[in-house]
């Protein structure tokens, strides 16, 4: 007997990248797995017959659960003058050298105490969580000392464990120069590399890491010193690459077989090479270009046509992206980068999965995989991109265990 089977659906498994859709179909869950995925006419039996559970879905449209596979999602304060004032003419360069930006949430991420952090975290992780998102990838990087960052992860861990939500975490120690450090950038990357990255991997906070390069973070060279002490202890990295210039960040990212390069609106022709060769996702963050006023998009047809995976995500965090929804994330790679609707669902199921090193685990409905799955008030694939506001959501699973429900129909 399978645990549970959700009957007269329609599937969106994700697959074969594209929507893959089967009709009248069924999925079954044993364990924390997809134990069928299929049409109802192949079921061997009469559903009551075949699991424990059976929820009738009359027809609504079953996806992977949804992964937002780039935020910065633990932090304390907000930096809403710093968006009154870009929109008052200032930068994001004039921000950062004033002591604003990242630093400004360094210093109210260093105050709060693990508690006060997973008390401001948790809501937003709630928000995503309401939509259907079932992995989240939360970053370090507002701390910028050892203890700061150990508590970032710490926190991140921690909400993983006590939400029905898987959770990868990724030091981001290389963000932004610390005052400690002011005029001394290489004196801490070599600290990152030496010291802060050794030991919290040694004690299993770290899953991936990642670094700023761009002219107001890291350099190229700097990038690749982390990028090495991240290799010696067997850790996958990530980039913020070619948000705000083209210093080729994207292609040494590929260099190390990176699992995505982020950003990416100043990326190069040689750039798309490296990581279509390299198999390096391009994780594009439209919160971030709509924030900031950003008016070069990052160069999609190009990626398209490369074969470059696509992925979408919030980038949430309190400066250049305050995003609380990747519905609303999806909706804007349609609307804003001329992603298609299809292309949209894939970069935040599949694609993100790959992002995070995940893809043989979730991100598409097949047998085996974990059964993290999205149910929707919706007929076609293609309204979760097309609404505004509202949440279609019925009920989300996390490894076949409910995690949110959304309809007060379904009591499971």
């Amino acid at each position: 007997m399978w645990d549970r089977l959700l009957t007269n659906a329609k599937l969106a498994t994700m697959t074969a990248g594209s929507y893959s859709l089967i009709d009248d179909a069924a999925i079954a869950v044993t364990g924390r797995n997809i134990a069928f995925a299929g049409k109802m006419s192949t079921l061997s039996d009469a559903p009551e017959n075949l699991a424990n559970a059976v929820t009738n879905l009359n027809g609504r449209l079953v996806t992977p659960g949804l992964i937002d596979c780039h935020t910065h999602l633990v932090f304390a304060g907000n930096r809403a003058g710093e968006f009154e004032a870009r929109l008052n003419g200032a930068s994001y360069e004039d921000i950062a050298k004033a002591g604003g930006g990242i630093r400004s949430s360094v210093t109210a991420t260093r105050a709060a105490s693990e508690d006060e952090l997973v008390a401001l975290a948790e809501p937003r992780l709630l928000d995503l969580m309401m939509e259907g998102v079932t992995c989240v990838e939360m970053k370090s990087g507002y701390g910028l000392d050892i203890e700061s960052e150990r508590k970032m992860l710490r926190v991140a861990r921690q909400l993983g464990e006590e939400n029905a939500i898987r959770v990868k975490t990724t030091f981001l120690g290389a963000h932004a120069l610390p005052p400690e450090y002011e005029g001394d950038a290489d004196g801490y990357i070599q600290h990152i590399c030496e010291k802060m990255m050794p030991q919290l991997a040694d004690e299993g906070l770290i899953d991936a890491v990642d670094a700023f390069c761009e002219g107001i973070g890291f350099s190229p060279a700097q990038t690749r010193r982390v990028f090495e002490a991240a290799k010696s202890l067997g850790l996958p990295v990530k980039l913020h690459a070619e948000q705000l210039s083209d210093l080729g960040g994207a292609a040494l990212a590929a260099e190390y077989g990176a699992l995505s390069a982020d950003h990416l609106e100043y990326l190069s022709d040689a750039d798309i090479n490296a990581m279509a060769a390299s198999g390096t996702v391009a994780v594009l963050l439209p919160g971030a270009y709509y924030t900031l006023n950003e008016t070069k998009m990052p160069p999609i047809n190009a990626l398209r046509k490369a074969g470059v995976p696509m992925a979408l995500a919030t980038d949430m965090n309190p400066g250049t992206s305050p995003m609380r929804s990747l519905l609303l994330a999806m909706n804007m790679g349609a609307t804003i980068f001329r992603m298609t609707p299809e292309e949209a669902l894939l970069a935040t199921t599949a694609n993100a999965a790959k992002a995070l090193g995940l893809d043989g685990e979730i991100g598409t409905l097949e047998v085996g995989k974990r059964a993290d799955i999205a149910v929707w008030n919706v007929d076609s694939p293609g309204e979760l991109t097309y609404w505004l506001g509202g949440n279609p959501l019925a009920f989300s699973l996390f490894e076949g265990v409910p995690a949110m429900v959304a309809d007060a129909a379904f009591d499971i």
